[in-house]
């Protein structure tokens, strides 16, 4: 692939959700990393870098008011968008609108993966949306506190109604094209949540792996962790599972240790802070919970570092003995993610990750970690704990040491996290949200489905749970090796949208649209 080309596809949507210690950091870098890798195959964009090559979509760029709720405030900052109309027929042509997340959004959201693959069949018009704050749409003044105050969730639904007034007109979109939304991950929630609140612009949503329930203590992530490294069906057994908890103990006996098997250790497993103090062996210990949550969390997806069979396989759980011990199989584990992410440390101090989230300078591309971890202080939570027996790793790092982030981040109190969680809840429903005309896709691999949608709640919201899918598997571009089930869960996506473009249909048949 052409350097040029290799510019242009910038990362996606599939960034993990955690909040911004070490163990979240490593995560959401491995969802960039497998985004980026999905998107750097000029085949599956459809394009052709020969004679005659497609065009590259379309960029634009929105002017959005920095604070939508305050009518007074005329500030406005520009917010980028994506466009791909090579199958638009016009007209009354639906709109499929991808919403960005917690990371930059590249042209490859109109491209590939679906909504991308779903736009021939019914002639539409693919847009994506960047998220304010995150990636180019990032408002003037940087990310100081006083900025940040104009995001969250409810400033980016604000963003999606005006966008989705201001491409109405500027693409002529007859007022009887339904639009419906699409997102990954957070922007699945946010999708489900544009319908919920915006019913009368909204069409319909199709929110994958949407944590819509925030969460303070998720240690239901460590639940469904356990669960599938003892699952056979994905490469997992109950072996595995001792084996990850054997690593674990090593790892712990030899800080324990300290002197010599503390520094051998720090060596080992490529930990740049020094060892010593037991805020750096957290840090240490849960980016190596990371790193096995990722196996789960990304298994089986395309670019992905270690699968769970893999994974099972060099800790010795999955019938391969060439390794002596567990812990030389996380070792050999820590360094092939590694050096896929192209990354030098495992971990830092804890004195260096609070310094770079206090870092208010932007990110030009990729994930924005104070970004995040702000919308998880004031609205979200997410913060994955191991305190109970079930957990295979350490009990480190525990709940006080993540929330004590947005104290010395933002100078925001374990208290008024908590009161933020339940603030979202109450505004958005968390798990019975009461939206119409809403698909909720998960896989049962994924530990986030757990704070999603799995089981209808009605007849106009729908549930669908791919066995052994992973994070926002179904969005991914088609590969030969897709599981029947996550084959199937596409064929009842594209029927879900079959019937409701024939609604739509009728509507404007009715003219009610």
């Amino acid at each position: 692939m052409t350097a040029w080309l290799a510019r242009w596809l910038g990362p996606l949507l599939l960034v993990s959700l955690w909040g911004l210690s070490a163990p979240a950091s490593l995560l959401r870098r491995l969802g960039e990393h497998i985004q980026q890798f999905q998107e750097s195959s000029a085949q599956g964009l459809g394009l052709s870098l020969g004679p005659g090559a497609a065009a590259l979509p379309k960029v634009g760029w929105l002017e959005q008011l920095l604070d939508p709720f305050n009518v007074s405030d005329r500030r406005s900052f520009l917010q980028r968008y994506w466009v791909n109309d090579q199958h638009w027929v016009g007209e009354d042509g639906p709109i499929f609108l991808h919403l960005g997340g917690e990371g930059s959004l590249g042209p490859g959201s109109v491209m590939r993966g679906h909504p991308a693959a779903l736009a021939p069949a019914w002639g539409a018009l693919v847009i994506s949306l960047e998220h304010r704050f995150y990636g180019l749409s990032i408002p003037a003044g940087g990310l100081e506190m006083a900025q940040l105050r104009f995001l969250s969730s409810r400033h980016a639904l604000a963003d999606v109604v005006s966008a989705r007034l201001a491409l109405s007109r500027l693409f002529n979109v007859s007022s009887s094209s339904p639009w419906i939304c699409f997102g990954g991950s957070y922007a699945g929630s946010l999708a489900a949540w544009a319908r919920l609140k915006f019913p009368h612009l909204i069409f319909a949503s199709v929110a994958s792996s949407a944590p819509v329930r925030a969460v303070l203590d998720f240690s239901e992530y460590n639940d469904v962790v356990s669960r599938s490294l003892m699952s056979t069906a994905i490469g997992g057994s109950l072996e595995c599972r001792a084996a990850v908890s054997a690593a674990f103990a090593e790892v712990e006996r030899r800080l324990r240790l300290g002197g010599a098997a503390q520094a051998a250790l720090r060596t080992e497993l490529s930990a740049c802070g020094i060892l010593g103090s037991a805020e750096n062996q957290a840090e240490l210990l849960g980016a190596l919970q990371a790193l096995v949550g990722g196996a789960v969390q990304y298994d089986g997806q395309a670019g992905a570092p270690l699968s769970v069979r893999q994974l099972c396989g060099l800790l010795g759980g999955g019938g391969n003995r060439s390794h002596s011990t567990p812990y030389c199989g996380l070792r050999r584990a820590v360094q092939i993610v590694l050096h896929s992410l192209g990354q030098k440390c495992l971990s830092f101090s804890r004195a260096e990750t609070v310094a770079q989230l206090r870092s208010t300078e932007p990110q030009l591309s990729g994930v924005g970690d104070r970004q995040w971890l702000y919308q998880t202080c004031t609205e979200f939570g997410f913060y994955v704990t191991c305190e109970n027996p079930r957990c295979p790793f350490s009990q480190l790092p525990a709940l006080p040491s993540q929330l004590d982030l947005c104290e010395k981040v933002f100078g925001l109190s374990a208290l008024s996290v908590a009161q933020a969680v339940a603030q979202t809840n109450s505004y958005y429903g968390g798990q019975t949200p009461g939206a119409s005309q809403v698909l909720f896709v998960n896989g049962d691999t994924d530990p986030w489905h757990v704070l999603s949608v799995t089981q209808a709640l009605g007849s106009s919201e729908s549930a669908l749970l791919i066995r052994t899918g992973s994070h926002c598997l179904d969005m991914a571009p088609e590969r030969p090796s897709d599981s029947p089930s996550l084959r199937l869960g596409r064929q009842n996506i594209f029927q879900q949208l079959q019937t409701w473009l024939k609604l739509a249909k009728g509507s404007q048949v009715k003219g009610e649209v």
